[in-house]
């Protein structure tokens, strides 16, 4: 009697990476859409109505748009990491669904931020998020330094260390404005601006070093 010849089913065989992109892929587009919820006008107001509720989504519409380019650029780092793993580990992966976790979760304190800018917990929270999701890409691109580029000095990897800095300058920022926040939530959410000064900082003078 002839044995039953075993189905192999859909992506079975792909390598661990490419599922883990899949998934984070579409992780990263539910957050995304979830953003925009709290992004809402009440219908049938009168005139004067309509003006007031326009002007009070105006900071859920704010905090949308810091989100969406926040988890866009998570989004795009992710990748990055993930693209450049030969193989998956036991620990990577785990730490790779905390950081998917971490971004499913970032409607929540989006929305804290769009109501209570003013309270200090709501700025702190956010951040923390922030912080975490930051951290948690550091910690996978150390993770796997050595097995993605052996030689330390290869331009890849210089690239990497620079990646590495830029990401680790975020988490300090964020994390920094926590406390901040319990003195002026205005003065940390500022602070978060020097965001863009500072990955332009690192990624020049990494440059340079790497020159000949």
């Amino acid at each position: 009697m002839t044995e039953p010849v075993a189905e192999t089913r859909p992506h079975e065989n792909e390598p661990g990476p490419t599922r883990l992109i899949a998934l984070s892929d579409g992780i990263y587009a539910i957050a995304m859409t979830l953003l925009v919820i709290d992004v809402a006008v009440p219908a049938h107001l009168d005139d004067a109505g309509f003006h007031k509720a326009l002007g009070e989504a105006l900071p859920s519409i704010g905090a949308f748009a810091l989100s969406f380019s926040l988890i866009s650029g998570f989004w795009r780092d992710h990748r990055r990491i993930l693209t450049s793993l030969p193989t998956e580990t036991t620990t990577v992966t785990r730490l790779i669904l905390v950081g998917l976790g971490l971004v499913a979760l970032l409607p929540f304190p989006t929305a804290l931020l769009a109501e209570y800018a003013s309270h200090p917990e709501a700025v702190a929270l956010y951040a923390g998020a922030m912080t975490a999701i930051h951290g948690v890409h550091v910690a996978l691109l150390l993770l796997t330094q050595r097995q993605v580029h052996p030689s330390p000095e290869s331009p890849a990897a210089v690239a990497r260390r620079r990646f590495t800095a830029q990401l680790s300058a975020s988490a300090l920022i964020f994390a920094l404005s926590i406390p901040l926040a319990y003195v002026s939530t205005t003065a940390a959410m500022w602070f978060w601006v020097t965001l863009v000064p500072t990955h332009y900082v690192i990624g020049h003078y990494r440059r340079r070093l790497a020159r000949p």
